[in-house]
């Protein structure tokens, strides 16, 4: 773990610990070919260090592989105006009025379609796009046939597969949520997000996919996580959209689409380096291990974490429960500014 992610899970900690709720801890090792050895239990380690606890036994995604082909067989079976019709019957419930339906066009093709698209493919024919560097994907391999899609599966050719959103201004295709700390969020995911890879071609699981059955499955009711991440909420939303619509008897035992809440959003400012960059995992000067090793504090730690949040006007040491008294994420959402971290400040 670096700065960062003690800074996250700080603030996830608080979130969960200032209600009396239960913290999940998952481990996220599907890609086995990237999965450090015992990066696991380097982080428990970290975590205890720290004095951020959480409930029950670690949840490690590489044991669920069967759960999440459960769903993509489920998914494959469904049509796009499926879920379509689903979200009209539920928005004239909400609001008595039915959306105007000749706002694009009516989508009868497959939730789940092959995708045979070589990245190099998808950025020739993607329009630049501002912001965070999300490609849109084009829609290509979307208008191919069933006859096209069998043929090309029959002859080998290298596939990934994508799940289908609504064409541009549908308006059950706009993902609405509040974020605890960046407020009212609305995103076109036809416009802004486009149809996302949720089985790569080596046959891996994406993280969008598969984080948004762990949250369903588990009954997630907070996520916490960098500000990067708000177009994600987005496609996860619709993911969850989709996961509704799949029959009780291919449900979660420990959830139905009845009970399983939406979650609450707190996405963070980011923390990066001196030089403005996103901190990662090969950036050494600010793993805890190392600041460890050079004899920082658990509490330093903490207190450096807990003054980026602005919970404290100082970066002075203390424990999480120091902080738990009046924690509230409008601390949170009045600086809303990245940081960037400077190791000389941890080591003073």
């Amino acid at each position: 773990m670096h700065i960062g992610n003690a800074y996250a899970a700080l603030a996830a900690w608080l979130g969960v610990r200032s209600r009396g709720g239960k913290l999940i801890l998952r481990i996220e090792d599907i890609d086995a070919l990237r999965v450090v050895r015992d990066a696991d239990r380097w982080i428990m380690d970290d975590l205890h260090w720290l004095g951020l606890d959480w409930d029950g036994d670690p949840v490690y995604q590489s044991s669920r592989l069967d759960r999440y082909r459960q769903i993509l067989d489920a998914l494959r079976g469904m049509t796009l105006d499926d879920i379509l019709t689903r979200d009209i019957l539920r928005l004239t419930a909400q609001t008595g009025v039915c959306p105007d339906l000749n706002v694009g066009p009516h989508e009868e093709s497959p939730l789940i379609y092959p995708c045979f698209c070589s990245r190099a493919d998808i950025r020739a024919a993607s329009a630049p796009n501002e912001g965070d560097g999300f490609i849109i994907y084009p829609g290509t391999c979307r208008r191919l046939s069933s006859a096209e899609r069998n043929t090309r599966i029959d002859h080998g050719d290298r596939h990934s597969w994508r799940i289908a959103v609504p064409g541009r201004a549908n308006p059950v295709g706009t993902i609405v949520f509040d974020d605890e700390v960046f407020g009212p969020q609305r995103i076109d995911v036809g416009r802004q997000v486009g149809d996302v890879v949720i089985r790569r071609s080596d046959g891996l699981f994406a993280y969008q996919f598969v984080v948004s059955i762990d949250d369903f499955d588990m009954g997630v009711t907070q996520i916490v996580r960098g500000r990067d991440l708000l177009r994600s909420t987005a496609i996860q939303l619709w993911i969850r959209r989709a996961l509704e619509s799949v029959s009780p008897a291919q449900t979660s035992p420990a959830t139905s689409p009845a009970t399983a809440p939406i979650p609450q959003f707190a996405h963070l400012p980011l923390v990066d380096d001196l030089s403005g960059k996103r901190l990662a995992k090969r950036d050494r000067a600010l793993d805890l291990g190392v600041l460890r090793e050079e004899g920082v504090s658990p509490e330093r730690i903490i207190g450096y974490c807990a003054w980026m949040l602005g919970l404290l006007p100082q970066p002075v040491p203390c424990r999480p429960s120091d902080l738990l008294d009046g924690f509230t994420w409008n601390i949170i959402a009045e600086h809303r500014n990245d940081h960037r971290c400077d190791t000389q400040d941890l080591l003073r």
